[in-house]
């Protein structure tokens, strides 16, 4: 396992996942993780984890990406997701 700035454990929504970082001179295939959460007690928010791994220092220093969202972007970005799902779905069945 990487290195990581992220905890990574049973809880991760996505241990495993392929991932692309790219700038306006590189472009870098990896695998990372990615994770949704909330505090336990009083959540503000919703938070959209990712990290992906091995980045080539030189282009990008070790680090990951948070997203704070409200419940209503949380829910919009889920029906996105299910959305695109189901059309790559359909055009692999």
């Amino acid at each position: 396992m990487s290195d990581r700035l992220m905890t990574v454990n049973a809880y991760t929504t996505l241990d495993y996942v392929e991932g692309k970082a790219v700038g306006e001179t590189f472009e870098w295939e990896s695998v990372g993780v990615v994770n949704a959460t909330a505090d336990r007690e009083d959540p503000e928010g919703v938070r959209l984890q990712l990290e992906l791994d091995n980045l080539a220092e030189e282009h990008l220093p070790k680090h990951m990406d948070e997203l704070e969202l409200t419940p209503t972007q949380a829910r919009a970005l889920a029906a996105d997701l299910e959305k695109h799902a189901d059309r790559v779905e359909d055009t692999t069945e």
